[in-house]
């Protein structure tokens, strides 16, 4: 009869208990169960120029309780002890589950209010006609019963909207009025929508992204450095770095780009910081590789800037050069008609017509050609 030690027996059974709470833990650890789906686990996002706005949330159902939604333990007005957590009085969860987070990829504002980039918890502290939106370093409780006021980084008051017409079963995160610069983000359940305006500096953002691609790969791409450097100019912004960007362009090392793009480019950039000589030296070779429709382009910008006799001088050498087209026709008509020689304009429009490509451009010049022969420059 084999006799065990009993030290040897305890070591034995204290290996088997941490071998079978070791293989428990792991299946536990390991095994993901399919939601309920009472609450949907939900996400929304969307671009603002270069900024990216994304929100994650569980949406509860109204399920037959319309009307028993705000001001209830549902949702509670004001701040409430809720009885687990951190115990102390706190908001409403704005969803349900897990803590409602929203993230911003560059600053913004909110509601006017600058926030910094980041995930943030959010929360609403409800009342009857008004709503204070909190932004919170807190992102990862359970709802807001682990909230705690000094984590919060910002508070926005706001105005809901009450009795919607159609009632929303699910509470959703909608985004409306977009613009290059802002949208508004709503919270929306049953009968009440809680909206806020969401901004962004599109210039200083854009810029900060531009910059940032600049200093890699796209550094050394003449395409690239070009777009970059007519972002700025055409943004009246950054001038010198972009004149950097758009002699690197033109680099004989790097290809040496000389299109009616790049040069035209590096001509208005020259112009913004007072070197008129090379500007005007630019975009005369720029003009001398532009095609029909760039050249034509370029006019009708001069137009717009009431620099007629540089329009009409761009005008007549892209008629000279491309001859008799239906643009450059085009052109000679709005070319005369700046300079007041509605007799000459018309001439051309006439022509232009025979020559029009379509319908649309063709009622186009009918309507220009009654205007001139009204007496009336374009």
């Amino acid at each position: 009869m084999t006799v065990i030690h009993t030290n040897t027996l305890l070591k034995v059974l204290a290996c088997v208990a941490f071998s079978c709470c070791l293989i428990s833990n792991t299946w536990s650890q390991a095994v993901v169960l399919p939601e309920g789906g009472v609450n949907h686990k939900s996400w929304a996002g969307r671009r603002i120029n270069v900024t990216d706005v994304e929100i994650r949330w569980n949406a509860p159902a109204v399920r037959g309780r319309e009307g028993q939604i705000w001001g209830t333990p549902i949702a509670h007005y004001g701040y409430s002890i809720l009885g687990y957590g951190s115990n102390v009085e706190s908001p409403w969860r704005a969803g349900a589950n897990e803590s409602t987070t929203i993230s911003f990829s560059t600053d913004v504002l909110i509601e006017g209010k600058p926030l910094a980039a980041g995930q943030y918890g959010f929360f609403i502290a409800l009342y009857p006609d008004s709503c204070v939106l909190i932004f919170s370093k807190n992102t990862t409780g359970w709802g807001s019963y682990f909230y705690q006021a000094d984590a919060d980084v910002l508070r926005v008051v706001v105005r809901q909207q009450k009795d919607i017409p159609q009632s929303r079963e699910r509470l959703e995160y909608t985004f409306s009025d977009q613009t290059d610069r802002s949208v508004v983000v709503a919270l929306e359940w049953e009968r009440w929508r809680i909206p806020f305006k969401v901004e962004v500096d599109h210039i200083q953002t854009g810029l900060a992204s531009i910059q940032r691609q600049m200093r890699g790969a796209l550094g050394f791409d003449p395409p690239s450095l070009q777009a970059a450097a007519q972002w700025c100019l055409i943004n009246d912004v950054n001038t010198e770095e972009a004149l950097v960007w758009i002699h690197t362009a033109t680099d004989p090392n790097l290809g040496g780009l000389a299109t009616f793009a790049v040069l035209s480019t590096k001509a208005g950039l020259l112009r913004k910081v007072g070197r008129i000589q090379e500007a005007d030296a630019a975009m005369e070779k720029a003009l001398a590789n532009a095609t029909l429709l760039e050249m034509h382009g370029y006019g009708r910008q001069l137009i717009g800037q009431k620099k007629y006799q540089e329009a009409f001088a761009v005008f007549e050498k892209n008629f000279k050069k491309h001859g008799d087209a239906w643009p450059t026709h085009v052109g000679m008509m709005r070319a005369y008609s700046a300079v007041g020689d509605l007799k000459n304009a018309l001439k051309h429009a006439k022509i232009a017509l025979s020559q029009a490509p379509d319908d649309l451009n063709k009622r186009s010049l009918e309507g220009m050609i009654k205007t001139l022969e009204a007496g009336k420059s374009l």
